[in-house]
């Protein structure tokens, strides 16, 4: 089960929860470093998150397909609402979104395979990882300086925030681009991420029928790309250019498509 991802989920939010009453109301308007969103826009998606996580909406298939597309359009359906609106849906929401989460890891249905729309297919604990990922991401790289535009500062990222958030990040490698990244991958190539959340894992050619790469634990090429986990959060998901934040091993020719490609939401 992921109860780290719980735990790391819960610690994000704490600290964001920490952060909201110093924010006067020029700071919410400020434009955040995810690009055409401000500081109470990205509180508005993880709150528009938290919502469809405890109230689940039907069907629509007029909603985009595209997954970065759909966040924004929940975000637009909130910029007519007043900042104490937006803060009291992430406030309502956010403890209910945990509380299931937590109901999650009951080892009747963990294992059981949830489609999350435009990301693929987990096991239903691991989505305590999704969030992990979420809240983590969002607060160190589009709110807070040195990216973002706010100047508060946090204790430096622990391996129990980071590791759950980087585990989830492997998961959805394969699924959230299918055949344009799987394409990017002919020869084995070797992800070594080091510092908190360091993990070292192989991303191999599809060779199964649902033609998805394979992530799989350990070194087992002679290609390889080093990063810090910390870095890999900020560049595999496009907010940083990877070539300013990875050193390559072994052929470029071998990891440079994959690393041009690579955009994990």
């Amino acid at each position: 089960m992921t109860h780290a991802g719980l735990a790391a989920a819960r610690s994000s939010t704490a600290q964001l929860a920490e952060i909201i009453p110093q924010l006067n109301d020029g700071q919410w308007d400020l434009p955040s470093a995810c690009v055409g969103w401000r500081v109470i826009d990205v509180v508005a998606h993880l709150a528009a998150l938290a919502s469809e996580a405890v109230h689940p909406p039907p069907p629509d298939s007029a909603l985009p397909k595209n997954r970065e597309r759909y966040h924004d359009l929940r975000v637009d359906e909130r910029r007519g609402r007043s900042h104490a609106e937006v803060l009291d849906e992430w406030r309502r929401s956010t403890p209910r979104q945990l509380d299931l989460l937590e109901a999650a890891q009951d080892p009747s249905g963990a294992d059981e395979p949830v489609e999350v729309a435009g990301l693929g297919t987990y096991p239903r604990h691991l989505l305590a990882n999704t969030m992990a990922f979420n809240v983590f991401c969002h607060l160190r790289n589009d709110l807070l300086a040195p990216d973002g535009p706010l100047p508060f500062t946090l204790p430096e990222p622990t391996d129990d925030q980071v590791a759950p958030a980087i585990e989830f990040m492997l998961a959805g490698l394969p699924q959230m681009q299918g055949p344009e990244l799987t394409a990017t991958v002919r020869q084995p190539l070797v992800l070594d991420l080091t510092g908190p959340g360091a993990t070292t894992v192989t991303i191999l050619p599809a060779t199964g029928p649902d033609g998805l790469l394979t992530v799989g634990p350990g070194a087992d090429a002679a290609t390889r790309v080093h990063s810090t986990a910390l870095d890999f959060i900020a560049w595999a998901t496009t907010r940083k250019a990877w070539r300013n934040h990875c050193r390559i091993t072994g052929d470029p020719a071998d990891a440079t498509p994959f690393l041009d490609r690579l955009n994990i939401i």
